[in-house]
């Protein structure tokens, strides 16, 4: 038999090594995600990218956990309600702000219709629609060519290609 004292600390060496606990056996100030609000309810609490919780205290008797969310309000759940140690993957710029930083471009990239006429040439008027044929040809001066250049055609492309039998 293991002495209670021996029992304890071994259940606070565990709680580094398991990665979901009961809240009852995590210590202060450890950040958790993923929590759950209701036993059973399979975690509703900090679960989106980057975000977590952090464990403020238990009362006496380990039935009650107050936890600090993401948003900074405090709750009080049950202590048998489970939680992922850590914080959630994915928090930080996502894949197209790089993209578009490495680029040069600006990021996000408003639209030419969304623009003032100063900004674009397809700026203006009460309804977001360029206002004239989205072609331009060939000669343009630089100013002008915006949209679709020399182009033969324009719109989506509809059916198959059909190729004659030689």
């Amino acid at each position: 038999m293991i002495p209670i004292a021996t029992s304890f600390a071994m259940r606070r060496s565990m709680s580094l090594m398991v990665s979901i606990l009961a809240l009852s056996s995590t210590v202060e100030k450890r950040l958790l995600c993923n929590s759950e609000e209701k036993i059973g309810d399979r975690g509703t609490l900090a679960c989106t990218c980057g975000n977590y919780a952090t464990i403020i205290g238990h009362d006496a008797d380990g039935a009650k956990t107050r936890i600090r969310l993401p948003s900074g309000a405090k709750k009080t759940v049950s202590g048998n309600a489970r939680a992922t140690v850590g914080i959630v993957a994915g928090g930080g710029p996502g894949r197209a702000y790089y993209k578009f930083k490495a680029e040069r471009y600006n990021w996000p990239r408003t639209r030419g219709v969304a623009m003032n006429p100063v900004d674009h040439p397809h700026g203006g008027d009460n309804h977001q629609h360029i206002g004239k044929a989205s072609t331009i040809t060939r000669s343009a001066v630089p100013g002008q060519k915006v949209g679709l250049i020399a182009a033969r055609r324009t719109g989506l492309l509809r059916g198959t290609v059909k190729f004659k039998e030689v």
